[in-house]
């Protein structure tokens, strides 16, 4: 029974993954119709193993990859062998599921300084006095 592993305590059998091969699109070339070499991913994220916290944190994920009806699809079609592209669309699940577990930083705002904002207030001043002098001259003097 393989597993793959999304961290020291989180593992996901490939059985509850269904992987069809299926032919790739694109530009065509001599074995075109006759190998299916692009690989399908398809991931019920409901009926599968993982803890809830990560199947409510994948169903809230604003992914293409994600259906409503809460499956995950994978299409990989890079690679020339089956394999490669299985393995690829696998690694790619993978990472799917391990980015639900980051935490993203809290952005923290800051001010620009002082000197900066000075600085950019008189470059805009000066660039202000250089395009007032290409205007008209008044020459009622």
């Amino acid at each position: 029974m393989p597993t793959l592993k999304i961290s020291n305590t989180v593992t996901l059998d490939e059985n509850e993954i269904e992987i069809t091969a299926i032919r790739a699109s694109g530009s065509g070339g001599q074995k075109v119709n006759k190998v299916s070499a692009a690989i399908h991913l398809r991931f019920d994220v409901e009926a599968s193993s993982l803890p809830e916290y990560y199947k409510e944190k994948l169903l809230a994920l604003k992914d293409k990859r994600i259906t409503k009806e809460g499956f995950v699809v994978i299409k990989s079609q890079q690679h020339r062998s089956q394999e490669q592209n299985r393995t690829e669309a696998l690694e790619r699940l993978v990472e799917l599921v391990k980015g639900v577990n980051v935490v993203q930083k809290k952005r923290v705002p800051t001010k620009p300084t002082k000197g900066s904002v000075n600085r950019r207030l008189t470059s805009k001043k000066k660039h202000a006095g250089k395009k007032k002098l290409r205007g008209k001259v008044d020459r009622d003097e």
